[in-house]
């Protein structure tokens, strides 16, 4: 018999089902910790979260902890830009992370050195900093050095406007690699590189910059051969052509005017900039 497609059809309603107290908790409690996390990784992770004068103590000699120290050196440069007299109780401090085994902090305490030339201290350790195994602390050191009337770190100053040009440490091929054109922060991985018994070497950009020239992926490398090139960040090259405005002499002049360029990845600031620079280190050569 076939059924009669307009007969109508019996309705199954299901009985809902609800969730206990204790479900409700726990999903109120998994939100809550999920909106709560990104905060506290925010909170204990910005810079300008106001700390008390104890917590920079502590925060100063956070050994396990780079970015506790990273942030109470920010803070005490901010006080010293404030001619808060308070802020030399921890000017011992930043003399002794000068030698910290932190790239990151060694670099953060240049700059925050900079900000007093008449700290105790300072001078001597920063002219000590332009010898510095990482080519962003010794340019900091010598952008600070300018503050105190010191040319001394002008060949670093000058380092600054040049692309890094990053050497392979071992023999093998690139298994992958980033694009050229890419903007990347201090450290950030540019390439991998493969070697021995299924070995891997990353390769790290030492500035902040973009990426001009990268070997591709599957490309054979020898060592001590080039894999990429990183043209500077904006702000860096802003910075060392303030300094060289006053330090530079004729012989910077050629690393200066690529600078001077009307294109696209050469901002305006930094076109004008690159000009005035020049223009000082003529009237100084007369």
């Amino acid at each position: 018999m076939a059924a009669n497609p307009n007969a109508t059809q019996p309705i199954h309603t299901a009985r809902k089902s609800s969730m206990s107290r204790t479900q409700k908790l726990l999903f109120f409690v998994t939100a809550w910790l999920i909106c709560l996390m990104p905060f506290l990784f925010w909170w204990n992770t910005w810079f300008g979260r106001k700390l008390s004068d104890q917590q920079l103590n502590e925060y100063l000699h956070d050994a396990k902890k780079p970015r506790h120290i990273q942030q109470a050196m920010v803070q005490v440069g901010e006080r010293i830009t404030r001619q808060d007299a308070s802020a030399k109780q921890w000017y011992p401090d930043l003399v002794r992370l000068a030698s910290d085994p932190v790239e990151e902090v060694r670099n953060t305490d240049a700059w925050v050195m900079g900000q007093d030339p008449t700290g105790a201290g300072f001078h001597d350790v920063l002219l000590k900093m332009l010898n510095d195994t990482s080519p962003m602390v010794r340019g900091n050191a010598a952008l600070s050095l300018v503050r105190f009337g010191d040319a001394s770190g002008r060949p670093q100053i000058v380092a600054l406007l040049q692309p890094a040009q990053i050497i392979s440490p071992q023999s093998g091929h690139i298994v992958d690699a980033d694009r050229p054109g890419t903007a990347i922060h201090q450290g950030g991985l540019i390439a991998k590189l493969q070697y021995g018994q299924e070995q891997t070497a990353e390769i790290r950009s030492p500035i902040p910059g973009r990426i001009r020239s990268v070997a591709g992926t599957g490309a054979n490398i020898a060592a001590g051969a080039e894999v990429a090139v990183v043209d500077p960040s904006t702000e860096q090259v802003w910075e060392a052509l303030r300094a060289l405005y006053l330090v530079g002499q004729a012989d910077d002049l050629p690393a200066v005017r690529p600078y001077e360029r009307d294109l696209p990845d050469i901002s305006n600031d930094v076109r004008q900039q690159a000009v005035e620079t020049e223009k000082a280190i003529r009237e100084r050569a007369k």
